[in-house]
């Protein structure tokens, strides 16, 4: 009996989120799918949000993801824009964990030492890498959706490692795991 997965992969952002999709078919990953939310032309940051969520839903039930990959914030120097991320990154993770879709975070970092095996590569690095391995055609202009697709095969790569990074199965999990959090 053939054993397939579905990863879903995400960089959350209130600008652009990216994400991709992988299928996994006896220890082989193949290229579904990988593509934006462009949220630039939306000035009111709530209905942002309400659009990642309701995307993320979307795409979860076209795909049918089994588990869910997502690029944790970064800190930088601006607080408002880890602050944004944060929001984004954690509407995006509701939409999974309301399917009972387990989710992993991965630092950025972690992301493109596992893709190229430099922790600092450029997305473009990240994403030429990805064309070889994928085997894609084109890459596409904004190197969001390559970001996502990045986060998939991340997790793909780090499967049954122990430490790979923060894991969710649901709602009850998240809050044991996070009790600070929560007031």
């Amino acid at each position: 009996m053939v054993k397939e997965k579905i990863i879903l992969g995400i960089d959350p952002g209130t600008t652009v989120m990216g994400f991709g999709i992988i299928k996994v078919v006896k220890k082989q990953m193949h290229f579904v799918q990988m593509n934006e939310l462009l949220l630039k032309k939306y000035p009111d940051h709530y209905l942002k949000l309400k659009l990642i969520f309701e995307r993320t839903l979307e795409l979860i039930d076209t795909y049918h993801p089994d588990e869910i990959a997502i690029e944790a914030p970064f800190y930088g120097k601006n607080v408002q824009s880890m602050l944004k991320l944060g929001r984004a990154q954690g509407v995006a993770m509701a939409a999974g964990l309301s399917r009972q879709i387990p989710i992993t975070e991965y630092m950025p970092k972690k992301i493109k030492m596992a893709i190229t095996g430099n922790g600092n590569a450029s997305k473009e690095q990240v994403a030429k890498m990805l064309q070889s391995v994928l085997q894609l055609k084109t890459l596409p202009n904004n190197l969001d959706s390559t970001d996502g697709l990045a986060a998939a095969v991340c997790h793909f790569y780090n499967e049954g490692r122990i430490d790979v990074g923060t894991s969710y199965t649901g709602w009850e999990a998240f809050v044991k795991k996070n009790p600070q959090k929560l007031g």
